[in-house]
């Protein structure tokens, strides 16, 4: 089975697509010259819209939703940790029995470790976001691209962490992420569902919007960074209190997202050590 996957996945649908543009615009050659442009400018424009879609599998395999077939979702959370926000979060979490994934990036891992081991007390697990996230990393250079998740790796191994997930900034994806994940051993693990709150810039009728959208197998995308007005955080924390009950109520299961999507998430490997 594990021989079959790897040489399915042997080329990417972008691969594949480039091929086709390629053979089918030599064949136009032969039929009118002129037409020969169309497939390869058609995969260009591909090219440059497919990063911007986080659940088109083009560059690379990304997981967007669950396979369970379970009335249930999984519930994530980006950009964290944060050392007012996300405590409160834990707690209402822990009052509905939920278990959450956590992106976070290694810059705030590394300020707020407390958070983390909290988080990791309590059931959650954790994926890496980047380092520092940079909206615009994928289209920086391999070299910077691999520093930012391998920096992130390492503060979280440094915290006992070993994961195997990683979520890119806004979701965005391009041709350089795959080996840097294949290198990292890691799976591109995007949303199928999310508000669109700006990083909890927006978050009037945040539960709202969740819910229209949320079926089963989703995968939810929030954010646990404190709201840009403090005064905004119970607001917030209602919204989201909003999400769990209303899931809920709609008959759907918040399960861990391993179980969603049948891969592991994290594991802990023992060691943790002050991280300066």
């Amino acid at each position: 089975m594990k021989d079959h996957d790897a040489a399915r996945s042997r080329f990417s649908v972008a691969e594949m697509v480039g091929f086709g543009s390629y053979v089918m615009s030599i064949l136009l050659l032969f039929l009118d010259a002129r037409l020969s442009i169309i497939p390869l400018a058609c995969f260009l424009m591909l090219c440059m819209v497919a990063p911007f879609l986080p659940r088109f599998s083009f560059f690379l395999p990304v997981i967007s939703r669950g396979k369970s077939g379970k009335k249930a979702v999984a519930i994530t959370f980006d950009d964290g940790p944060d050392p007012l926000s996300t405590p409160e979060l834990l707690r209402l979490l822990l009052e509905h029995d939920a278990k959450a994934t956590f992106f976070v990036t290694g810059k705030r891992a590394s300020q707020y470790p407390e958070v983390i081991r909290k988080m990791v007390s309590l059931g959650h697990s954790v994926g890496n976001h980047t380092y520092s996230h940079d909206s615009l990393i994928m289209f920086k250079s391999s070299r910077t691209l691999t520093k930012e998740i391998e920096s992130t790796q390492h503060v979280l191994r440094r915290l006992g962490i070993r994961t195997y997930a990683f979520r890119p900034p806004v979701g965005i994806t391009s041709p350089r992420l795959c080996p840097v994940l294949q290198k990292c051993g890691l799976h591109n693990i995007n949303f199928s569902c999310r508000a669109i709150d700006g990083g909890n810039r927006w978050i009037d009728g945040l539960s709202r919007k969740v819910l229209n959208r949320v079926r089963p197998d989703d995968i939810i995308a929030l954010h646990d960074t404190m709201p840009k007005d403090e005064n905004l955080l119970a607001q917030w924390l209602k919204e989201i209190e909003l999400i769990l009950s209303g899931t809920e109520a709609k008959g759907l299961a918040i399960l861990p997202l391993s179980e969603i999507i049948e891969k592991p998430i994290m594991t802990t490997t023992g060691i943790d050590v002050e991280v300066c």
